[in-house]
């Protein structure tokens, strides 16, 4: 029995009989003792880990990830720290400190005496843990270590091309785009934004360098700064993909392309942009894994979601989702598809783009520059015979008729409109030039939403507020539409929770988006607002009547809830209300 099997009896955590029936077990799978009994939860990593330093009489040390710089990997290549199960851990003077998992490993100690004189300096072991271990090895696949990386392949290319006597121009620059080292650099990019779960990159030139950035939860985060000559490769890299054509800066150009990433089917769509300085390029990130949500994880709840829930088991009728770029209205749109989506049920979609393939569903991408516009699909898709139809956008005069026609005869009609929120879509369709008349019977309700980051559960801390928000909080509170208050439980004395930060959110705090919602339904004072006086101001009215709640105090009771901060709920909500 070995010295770590023996000790775990000494220590009580083991008896004799589980003992001698592991140590069994561990000769005869080949596997190290340690892997057994992480993998059968015998003990935890810390705990095992801690014996095993007292038993060898190596220090456990556990770094954090902002610890290790590149300058620091630098120093022991990728492949040993795999191979071997090492990571450089600090340097002090000229001592590299370096973290082993199996320190009784000889070959992987004579690897590090190795690299010691080959790099000219002394070192010291320390033990880690296999998650410390993995969460190091992820450093060097960081996008700015693997773009450099590719960045240097690419510079020694050019300066052979310029050796030569040759400028490196189109002709070059497209033979170079389909080899490794740009393939590589847009590779990185495109998997790190899969990774970090972003839903856009953003590919900008500026007057020094080629910028990339990525939209996390609602965020645009700086990441990579390029050199700016490599700014015509990776566009071209991007359009070959994308099948646009490389010869035309001139224009705007939309594509899509498809890539399997961390064993995931994702699709990107993409976007070229002429601008002073060179093309920008704009790829929304499409992963069906986050963009695809159930209806009942949107974030409607209470009497906002049982209002939505009845509109859409209504035969015909229109419901509109309104807010701006981003806030979520296609997430909706599609979570109601899916929930409606039934063998009885004929559903038609017209979008501009598609977004995601849903399966069942009929979805149509309408093209204007050849006259298919929502307007031309709307007045072909009611030969199709559909039960529920679906238009990505009223935008016009004609789309809004035809969507209020479809509406009126026995169809239910899912679109977005453009407005602050959910009290201006009634006087945004009567200046789209549809009839007060035609609207109350037509409308049936109408959601305005935007979407906020959700705080982290692992690192979320629990606060009181100070005396000017507590203030805020207590307003809003005693706003709420008297329902809701009976409803909710307001803690004494008030508290709430605030972003922290850890490695499992990335040190931000946030974990995740979710909608703040405010869904106004037709009633029939409402019918009589819209026929005699159709402003905003009765109409607002009108909600207070009905309970409606407005996406600040939507967005208080999540806070209250400890889903997200007031910080996000004021950073959204202010710019209405």
């Amino acid at each position: 029995m070995s010295k770590l099997l023996r000790q775990l009896v000494k220590e009580g955590i083991l008896d004799k009989e589980e003992a001698l029936s592991l140590d069994y077990e561990i000769r005869s799978s080949g596997k190290k003792e340690e892997e057994v009994l992480l993998e059968r939860r015998i003990v935890s990593e810390d705990v095992l880990f801690g014996i095993k330093s007292r038993l060898l009489g190596f220090p456990l040390k556990k770094v954090s990830l902002d610890k290790v710089s590149s300058d620091l990997l630098e120093l022991v290549p990728e492949e040993s720290a795999r191979f071997y199960q090492i990571a450089p851990l600090g340097k002090h003077n000229k001592t590299l400190e370096i973290g082993m998992v199996w320190p009784e490993d000889l070959k992987a100690r004579e690897a590090i005496k190795f690299l010691a004189r080959r790099g000219g300096f002394s070192y010291k072991i320390f033990l880690i843990t296999p998650s410390n271990l993995k969460e190091i090895l992820k450093k060097y696949r960081a996008p700015r270590r693997e773009v450099g990386k590719a960045l240097e392949e690419l510079e020694s290319e050019i300066r052979s091309e310029e050796i030569r006597g040759r400028r490196v121009g189109v002709e070059e620059m497209e033979r170079m785009v389909e080899e490794a080292p740009i393939s590589k650099v847009v590779g990185v990019i495109i998997r790190y934004a899969v990774e970090a779960e972003a839903s856009d990159i953003h590919i900008e030139p500026t007057r020094e360098k080629l910028r990339v950035r990525f939209r996390i939860l609602g965020i645009l985060h700086s990441s990579i700064l390029l050199p700016l000559k490599i700014h015509p490769a990776v566009v071209a890299r991007v359009k070959i993909l994308s099948k646009l054509r490389i010869d035309e800066t001139r224009i705007p150009q939309d594509g899509r392309f498809s890539a399997k990433i961390s064993g995931k089917e994702i699709d990107f769509r993409v976007s070229t942009f002429p601008t002073t300085l060179g093309e920008k390029v704009a790829i929304r990130v499409l992963d069906p894994t986050t963009g695809l949500r159930s209806f009942d994880q949107l974030g409607l709840e209470g009497s906002s979601f049982e209002i939505v829930k009845k509109a859409i088991k209504k035969p015909y009728g229109m419901i509109l989702v309104t807010g701006p770029t981003g806030s979520g209205k296609t997430t909706t749109l599609y979570a109601i598809l899916r929930e409606l989506n039934k063998e009885a049920v004929n559903i038609v979609t017209l979008e501009d783009p598609v977004e995601y393939f849903l399966d069942g569903i009929n979805q149509s991408q309408v093209r204007p520059e050849i006259g298919y516009s929502f307007a031309h699909g709307l007045r072909h898709i009611l030969r199709q015979d559909p039960n529920i139809i679906m238009v990505g956008e009223i935008r016009d005069e004609e789309t809004a008729a035809l969507a209020i026609h479809a509406a009126l005869t026995g169809h239910l009609v899912l679109s977005t409109i453009h407005t602050n929120n959910a009290l201006g879509v009634i006087p945004r369709l009567i200046d789209l030039k549809i009839k007060p008349y035609l609207i109350s019977p037509s409308l049936l309700i109408a959601i305005s939403q935007r979407l906020v980051r959700t705080l982290c559960p692992f690192c979320k801390k629990k606060i009181k507020p100070q005396k000017e928000m507590e203030k805020m909080l207590l307003r809003e509170i005693d706003g709420l539409p008297e329902a809701v208050k009976k409803e909710i439980k307001i803690p004494k004395p008030l508290f709430i929770y605030q972003a922290v930060g850890c490695k499992k959110c990335n040190h931000t705090g946030y974990g995740g988006r979710i909608g703040l919602f405010e869904v106004l339904k037709m009633t029939d004072k409402l019918r009589e607002i819209i026929l005699r006086e159709p402003s905003e101001l009765k109409i607002s009215e009108e909600t207070k009547r009905q309970g409606m709640l407005t996406m600040k105090q939507d967005g208080i009771l999540k806070v209250l809830e400890g889903v997200t901060s007031v910080e996000e709920v004021l950073r959204v909500a202010e710019e209405k209300y």
